[in-house]
């Protein structure tokens, strides 16, 4: 029976000055906790590694990447390494405080909850390139995913096994992680937790990182709509489409047979595009929905999840 009952995942890249600080807080924050710590090295340039190497014992794993294949698949790698029945996960910087994993954990168990996510009151980042763009992206992701939490940039999370490693953390998408729960049905809340300036090394995070939010929301407002009926989207479309355009050629037909020139109309060009776009939507549809099919048929999975099965007790005598 697995006794671990919480992993740390610690994704670090070119972090070698805060990592004996970071081993140090946590094994004495953990003290109390059967725990287990992940460190994935992201192809580190500096000594991060040769820290991590001195620093590790029968509490700490250390995954080395070959080379830098960022933050999601680093992640992804040491969920997958995990055997804690609850995984938490934070950054190496020693921005998050190792202080608040117990507190979290206790209130993730004690309100049966699936995930727990860390929300940056008191954030000590640069305002301009930092908390703007983040509050930005906030704003969007949750009133386009519906998934009302507050701070999507807080690395700082506690999550059931069982979900973190259904998640499907590909790309980019470790900021969508309350998304992607929710796409699994996760009892998800909130909770304020301890945010300090960075004490050493550069940070990793950019205004080029917030631009590619946008286009990563593009992928979860799909995912989250349509992911099991992609023929909703592509065929609603394609119907539109061919219909507008099968209009206005019947339109043009009545012109014609009224005597009327119609060779050459912008008009024309218009309907042949509209009929052109929408055949094509629809059988972008069909194959859609075909590989959804082939996805779950081919793996035997399930496009629903199931948290537990209640049957009344039986009223025979035993």
């Amino acid at each position: 029976m697995n006794s671990i009952r919480l992993s740390v995942v610690i994704c670090v890249y070119n972090e070698a000055e805060n990592i004996e600080p970071l081993i140090s807080k946590l094994r004495s924050v953990l003290r109390e906790i059967d725990s287990e710590i992940i460190f994935v090295d992201d192809g580190s340039t500096d000594s991060t590694l040769e820290k991590l190497k001195q620093g590790a014992g029968p509490d700490i794993t250390v995954v080395e990447f070959r080379r830098n294949f960022g933050q999601s698949a680093a992640l992804a790698a040491g969920i997958e390494y995990a055997s804690g029945k609850w995984i938490a996960t934070m950054d190496g910087d020693l921005q998050n405080d190792p202080e608040d994993l117990p507190r979290m954990l206790e209130f993730a168990e004690s309100r049966s909850l699936d995930l727990l996510a860390g929300v940056r009151t008191q954030r000590k980042d640069g305002f301009i390139l930092r908390k703007i763009p983040s509050r930005i992206a906030n704003f969007l992701i949750r009133n386009a995913s519906g998934v009302h939490l507050h701070d999507y940039g807080c690395t700082l999370k506690v999550m059931r096994s069982e979900l973190a490693k259904n998640l499907g953390i590909y790309g980019e998408l470790h900021r969508f992680i309350p998304v992607l729960a929710d796409l699994e049905g996760a009892r998800m809340d909130e909770t304020s937790v301890q945010h300090h300036p960075r004490r050493a090394g550069k940070s990793k995070y950019g205004i080029n990182r917030t631009m590619r939010v946008f286009s990563d929301l593009l992928l979860i407002l799909y995912l989250k709509r349509f992911r099991h009926k992609p023929m909703h989207l592509f065929g609603g479309w394609g119907v539109f489409f061919a219909g507008a355009g099968t209009s206005i050629m019947l339109y043009l037909l009545a012109e014609k047979l009224a005597g009327h020139d119609i060779w050459g109309r912008p008009i024309l060009i218009l309907g042949t595009i509209l009929i052109v776009t929408g055949l094509q939507l629809i059988v972008l549809g069909i194959l859609a929905e075909m590989q959804v099919r082939t996805y779950y048929e081919s793996q035997g999975k399930k496009v629903y999840r199931i948290r537990g099965v209640h049957r009344p007790k039986s009223d025979r005598a035993s």
